[in-house]
C-alpha cells in the first residue's frame, strides 16, 4: 500500500451533510485534523435539499421546557427525555454559532430572527435561511468553510466500506472502496438515513442506510428501525417532480389540505404521523391518488424554491392546487448512541439521521432534525477528541457494503412496511436480499402495536407496556426491547 493511500487524522467523518460538516468544523476549531469522507461533491448531499429549518426556543414567550414538551408530545411516548432536554437547551446556542460561521437566517424588518410555525409546535420557533432553501444555504456555507480549512482533508467521491478495528475492539479508522485508508482517533458516521429504500420517497437515491450497515457489520447495535416518518405533502403525479417535498412551513403560513370536494379534512398543523395517516386513510377510502394542497393565500416570496420548482413543472401555486400524498422521508432509528453521540463500539460515533439518540421517539417533531445535527455534532466532536489515540491494526479484511438496492426491494418496503403494515406483509420482507430491509421488518414485527409512524392494522392501538421501550438490533441480528431514560 502506497503512502498516498494512507491518511492520518485525529478524526474521520463519514458524510458531508449538515452533521458531518459541522462535526468537522468543530473538531478543526479545536485544533484537530479531520478526514471528511463524502460520497458526492461537497454541497450536493441530502442536507442540501432540506427545506425545513432549525427548531430552537428563541422567541420571547418560548423556552427549552416548552420545546421539550412539544418534542415529547409528538414522539408518542417514546422520546428519550434526556436527549430532548439536551436538544432543547442547546439548540439556541447552535443557531447563534451558525450565525457566527456566516449563515444568514431570515429576519423581520426590525432585524430579529423570523420564527416559523410548523406541525406539532405550540409556538413559532423554526428559523430558516432563504425560506425553504435552508438546507441549501446552510450546507453551501459550511462546505465553503470546510474547503478553506487547512486542517480538514476532504475525500470527495469516496465511500467507506469497512471500519478498522483494533484488538481491543476500538474503532481506529476506516477503509474506502478505492483502497485508501484513514487512521484516526475516532470515526463519526454522519451518512444520513434510509428513506430511499422505499419506492416513494422525498430523499435522494443514495439514502440507503449505508452508514447504519457499516456500523452494524462492525458490531454496533441499531435501534428503532421500524419508525420511518412519512412526510404528508410530497408531490405526486407531476412529471419531473415526483416526491418533491412541499415544506411543512407552508402549512404554517396558512396553506390547507383539501379533499376531492374541496373540503378540509385534517388539522394541517397536527404532528406529521397524524396528518400522513389522515391523508393515507382518505386515499384508501376514495381510491384517489392524491389530495390537494392549497397555498393560493400564502405569500410566494417566502418559499421561492418551492414556487420555482413547481412553476417549472407547470403548476402556478397562486392559482392552482398542488397534488400531494405521503412519502418516506426520515428514519427515526439508526445507530444506537448516548447523549455524546457514542455508539456501542468504542471509538465509533454517529450524528444526525444515521443515529438513534431517542430524541425523535416514534414521530419526529418538525425541524428538530437539523437542530439535532448541530447540537449532537458539537457534542460528538468534543467527546471523540477525548478518545485515546488508536492502536496499530493490520490491513482491514475485505467488507462489501453494496449500495445497490433493487426496485423490487423498494417496492416491497413501500407495500409491506409502508404507512400501514401487518404481520403477513412484514414477514415477506424477512427474506429480502438487502440486509437493512430485513432488519426494518424484524423490528416492525417485534413491535406489536401502533405508535407514531409505526401503524399496524393487526395491532391498532399503542401498548402501554411499550412506553419508553426502544427496539434494539444486536450485532448478531437479535431483536429485543430496552428502556432508555
Amino acid at each position: 500500500m502506497s503512502d498516498a493511500s494512507r491518511i492520518e487524522a485525529e478524526l474521520a467523518v463519514i458524510g458531508a451533510g449538515a452533521a458531518g460538516l459541522y462535526v468537522s468544523l468543530c473538531a478543526a476549531a479545536a485544533g484537530a485534523s479531520v478526514a471528511l469522507i463524502s460520497a458526492t461533491t461537497l454541497a450536493q448531499t441530502a442536507s442540501y435539499w432540506a427545506q425545513g429549518g432549525l427548531a430552537a426556543a428563541l422567541g420571547p414567550q418560548d423556552c427549552a421546557a416548552l420545546h421539550q414538551a412539544d418534542t415529547e408530545r409528538a414522539g408518542r411516548g417514546l422520546v428519550r427525555p434526556s436527549a430532548a432536554a439536551v436538544l432543547c437547551a442547546e439548540a439556541p446556542d447552535r443557531v447563534h454559532d451558525l450565525e457566527r460561521l456566516g449563515v444568514n437566517f431570515d429576519t423581520d424588518r426590525a432585524g430579529r430572527l423570523s420564527l416559523g410555525l410548523e406541525g406539532g409546535h405550540s409556538l413559532r420557533r423554526v428559523v430558516h435561511s432563504g425560506g425553504s432553501a435552508t438546507g441549501r444555504r446552510v450546507v453551501r456555507q459550511l462546505s465553503a468553510l470546510a474547503a478553506q480549512q487547512p486542517l480538514i482533508t476532504v475525500l470527495e467521491q469516496a465511500r467507506a466500506n469497512a471500519l478498522l478495528i483494533a484488538d481491543d475492539r476500538r474503532v481506529v479508522g476506516l477503509a474506502c472502496e478505492d483502497g485508501r485508508t484513514v487512521r484516526a482517533r475516532a470515526v463519526v458516521i454522519c451518512a444520513g438515513g434510509a428513506a430511499a429504500l422505499w419506492s416513494r420517497t422525498t430523499n435522494p437515491p443514495g439514502s440507503l442506510g449505508s452508514g447504519m450497515l457499516l456500523a452494524h457489520s462492525a458490531g454496533a447495535r441499531l435501534a428503532d428501525l421500524e419508525f420511518m416518518q412519512f412526510h404528508p405533502t410530497a408531490v405526486i403525479g407531476v412529471p419531473g417532480r415526483e416526491g418533491f417535498l412541499v415544506t411543512e412551513a407552508i402549512r404554517g403560513e396558512g396553506a390547507h389540505l383539501l379533499d376531492a370536494d374541496g373540503e378540509r379534512f385534517v388539522d394541517e398543523l397536527a404532528p406529521r404521523d397524524e396528518v400522513s395517516a389522515a391523508i393515507h386513510d382518505l386515499l384508501e377510502r376514495t381510491g384517489a391518488a392524491s389530495v390537494s394542497l392549497d397555498m393560493r393565500s400564502v405569500d410566494p416570496t417566502l418559499f421561492p424554491n418551492v414556487v420555482d420548482a413547481l412553476s417549472e413543472a407547470g403548476i402556478d401555486v397562486s392559482t392552482q392546487l398542488i397534488p400531494v400524498a405521503p412519502a418516506a422521508h426520515f428514519m427515526m432509528g439508526g445507530i444506537t448512541t448516548d447523549l455524546h453521540a457514542r455508539s456501542t463500539l468504542a471509538g465509533l460515533y454517529a450524528v444526525g439521521e444515521s443515529a438513534a439518540t431517542g430524541l425523535h421517539g416514534a414521530n419526529r417533531l418538525a425541524s428538530n432534525s437539523l437542530s439535532e445535527c448541530f447540537v449532537f455534532g458539537a457534542r460528538a466532536a468534543s467527546a471523540a477528541l477525548s478518545d485515546p489515540a488508536g492502536a496499530a491494526v493490520p490491513a482491514p479484511a475485505a467488507v462489501t457494503l453494496t449500495n445497490t438496492v433493487t426496485q423490487e426491494t423498494r417496492t416491497a418496503l413501500w407495500l409491506h412496511a409502508g404507512l400501514r403494515r401487518d404481520r403477513t406483509g412484514l414477514e415477506t420482507l424477512l427474506d429480502d436480499p438487502y440486509p437493512l430491509a430485513r432488519m426494518v421488518a424484524a423490528c416492525a414485527l417485534a413491535r406489536r402495536e401502533s405508535r407514531g409512524a409505526h401503524l399496524r392494522s393487526d395491532f391498532e392501538h399503542a401498548d402501554p407496556q411499550l412506553d419508553g421501550m426502544h427496539t434494539i438490533v444486536s450485532s448478531d441480528g437479535q431483536i429485543n426491547f430496552e428502556r432508555w431514560d
